[in-house]
């Protein structure tokens, strides 16, 4: 494995990628949301408070909202990674494993444990969901006579197909009792708070962790169309299409809508989003001596995004320029590769910016996780074709495999933090023209 150059654009990479994590803590967040006149109003109107906090983000988010709520606090659940759920002596808070990126028999076991408990509320108590990325993954109960096997399948022939996070969500709603606002129907009328840590470009709260106290304006019809358009429904087993194509005729109700006077008991506000760490990510830069621009988000596939990138950073004539921007591009995987779709980005990145020695970059997850990988993402230098040739490396053909992770992780460009604990999508950071 080849060295990792130590230059003065790598180091700044890296500070200014933790300035954009350390913005979107998750329990600094809560402490703020829940320190707020609006809230403390509710709190201090309920008699009991019960919290379910589920996502990456999930055990800091729990843990300071213990902390802020106090004695009201009846029972508090949190759905985390794995290696998370180990207990904390001084906490009341259950720990709870949910399988991500794909769920498993624990997701459903969270689910049903939460249920429990939430269905102890009633109208005069408080609920506080607290959601992040992963959630969806996490959080699963699936509607009767859906195997689990069977939506894991049509999950992976999504993921696979290169839907988006709203597709993917969409689908996992109308397959799911908890999704699209199924949770708030679970919990007897009591008043909901939930406070979000997006994960999703644009903050669509029906998207986010599946909209499990929002109101959802998909349906039936919906789905099945996204299924269809990714030309996947095909394949998709007949235990998933058979209640879309029921709901589709009216014989399943819908997803949770807007006019649903349960929704009239929910509030749902973004505590931490893309842009939050963003604008610290600006902060950072300025203060190590660049100029900021914001090129337009990370959307689309991957490869793409990565020549409108190469493009806007080229054309750039100032000198020490940051150039910023965040979302959350797509893979449509077509290799048998290890990778992530920051990593995917930032390989073909490299081969767009071949003989250009004023730029360097890193793009990467705000969670720690690019894809089934222990890379949050990867670093692209001047050099990093030319390095790859001396090991006998091909970019074009680890980016045909979908192979990025091997590509970065042999030649020591691959950015590896472990797990953030918290998630706001992807960043990328570019430094152009440096002197």
């Amino acid at each position: 494995m080849a060295t990792r150059p130590n230059t003065p654009p790598h180091a700044d990479l890296g500070k200014i990628y933790r300035a954009a994590i350390d913005a979107v803590e998750p329990g600094a967040l809560i402490a703020k949301a829940l320190a707020s006149d609006e809230i403390d109003s509710m709190l201090a109107g309920s008699p009991r408070i019960f919290l379910l906090a589920i996502g990456k983000a999930a055990r800091a988010m729990a843990l300071q909202a213990e902390k802020s709520i106090g004695a009201k606090l009846t029972g508090a659940i949190a759905v985390v990674p794995e290696g998370l759920a180990t207990p904390q002596s001084d906490s009341r808070v259950r720990f709870l494993v949910g399988a991500h990126p794909l769920p498993d028999e624990r997701s459903v076991a969270a689910a049903d444990a939460a249920l429990a408990m939430l269905s102890q509320a009633q109208p005069d108590d408080l609920v506080i969901v607290a959601l992040s990325g992963g959630a969806s993954a996490m959080f699963v109960k699936p509607v009767t006579d859906v195997p689990l096997a069977d939506k894991i399948a049509t999950t992976k022939f999504l993921l696979r197909a290169g839907a988006n996070i709203r597709e993917l969500n969409l689908v996992r709603k109308h397959l799911s009792q908890v999704k699209g606002g199924g949770l708030v129907r679970a919990i007897n009328g009591a008043r909901v708070l939930t406070l979000i840590l997006s994960d999703v470009p644009g903050n669509d709260l029906a998207t986010i962790g599946s909209g499990v106290t929002a109101a959802d304006p998909t349906t039936f019809a919906d789905a099945i169309a996204v299924l269809k358009r990714r030309t996947i429904w095909g394949r998709t087993p007949e235990s998933v299409r058979d209640p879309l194509e029921r709901g589709v005729a009216g014989e399943i109700a819908e997803t949770v809508k807007s006019g649903d006077p349960i929704m009239s008991r929910v509030t749902n506000m973004i505590i931490g989003d893309n842009s939050t760490a963003l604008d610290a990510a600006e902060v950072a830069a300025r203060d190590l001596g660049h100029t900021v621009m914001r090129a337009p988000a990370l959307s689309g596939e991957a490869a793409d995004l990565a020549r409108t990138l190469a493009h806007y950073l080229r054309s750039i004539r100032d000198k020490n320029v940051c150039v910023l921007s965040g979302g959350e591009p797509v893979v449509t995987v077509r290799g048998s590769g290890r990778g992530g779709r920051a990593q995917h980005l930032a390989l073909a990145l490299a081969i767009e910016l071949a003989g250009n020695a004023n730029i360097a970059a890193l793009c990467a997850g705000t969670d720690g996780i690019d894809g089934p990988t222990d890379a949050a993402g990867a670093y692209v230098f001047p050099d990093t074709l030319g390095r790859a040739e001396a090991l006998s490396l091909s970019a074009p053909d680890a980016l045909r495999r979908a192979d990025a992770y091997t590509f970065f992780k042999q030649l020591g460009d691959s950015l590896v933090t472990g797990p953030t604990g918290t998630n706001v999508t992807d960043v990328f950071i570019g430094l152009v023209n440096q002197s």
